[in-house]
């Protein structure tokens, strides 16, 4: 196949493209470099990036279970931007999870918790330092309440019990 993914992707496209992916993925339509290079490609640019963990993590695919080495060299092509959105999606994952039972909503609590699985997976297979560091910066931010990831937790008003939870999913891939 021959996709055509502009660098100016946006959100919504890098969506649609990241769903047509996981479709083409599951029924084997592409090559073991073609997937790598579509992921790279998309994983270049924020919007990119950020389309395809949101369609990816939160997909009904069973692969997105099991990250492949394609997806995982996918994503080691740009370290900044999917470390970033990697600890980001852990965090609110795992804070979500606890809204979404609060709200007595359990099955959209299951999928937060999906979410979180898959995403402390990928954290554990690409094995980057970059990522690491991160989570440390965002564990000592809710710790002592100041640090770089201070505006992300004030944006989406995690409580106590929800900063809890994401140190402790933190502390598990630190």
């Amino acid at each position: 196949m021959n996709w055509q993914i502009p660098n100016n992707v946006s959100f919504e496209d890098a969506l649609n493209l990241s769903e047509t992916l996981l479709e083409a993925m599951e029924s084997q339509q592409l090559k073991d470099d073609e997937i790598q290079e579509m992921i790279t490609t998309l994983v270049n640019s924020e919007n990119g990036a950020r389309g395809f963990f949101v369609t990816y993590l939160t997909s009904d695919h069973s692969l997105a279970d099991n990250p492949s080495s394609e997806v995982i060299n996918g994503l080691k092509t740009c370290p900044e931007i999917v470390s970033e959105l990697l600890v980001k999606n852990l965090a609110m994952s795992s804070a979500m999870a606890i809204t979404h039972r609060r709200n007595n909503d359990e099955k959209t609590a299951q999928g937060s918790d999906r979410v979180c699985q898959r995403t402390t997976q990928i954290i554990q297979q690409l094995n980057l330092e970059l990522v690491t560091e991160k989570l440390k910066k965002l564990k000592s931010t809710i710790i002592h309440g100041k640090g770089i990831y201070a505006s992300f937790l004030e944006k989406w008003g995690y409580d106590e019990e929800q900063k809890k939870v994401i140190q402790n999913n933190l502390e598990n891939l630190i």
